[in-house]
């Protein structure tokens, strides 16, 4: 062999072993992350569902007892009523995802 195949097969054998290495570390970031995402996901949630409950005593502070002409008003209302169908679909939805979660950690 001649020193430039040595030279070749060495660069080749350098690059394979510092490719290695990278993706070995890689794999290790990528399994940390992995380990703590859904703790993160579901702390997303509960913050989520917080706030989404404290808008809602907010709205329901707002609206006044005198005011049950207009509460009766929008309880008829069908995109008042849609709205609120979705809401408590999302809420359904976010506990769901709360077990599932809960099962994971």
């Amino acid at each position: 062999m001649t020193n430039s195949d040595y030279l070749l097969k060495a660069a080749i054998k350098k690059i394979t072993e510092k490719l290695s290495e990278a993706l070995v570390g890689k794999i290790e970031e990528a399994t940390n992350v992995a380990q703590y995402a859904p703790e993160k996901i579901k702390k997303e949630f509960e913050t989520l569902k917080e706030s989404i409950i404290e808008e809602a005593a907010k709205m329901k502070y707002e609206m006044s007892p005198q005011d049950n002409n207009q509460t009766s008003k929008t309880d008829q209302d069908p995109t008042i009523t849609k709205a609120l169908k979705e809401i408590e679909d999302i809420n359904e939805g976010i506990e769901r995802l709360n077990k599932t979660l809960n099962k994971l950690i």
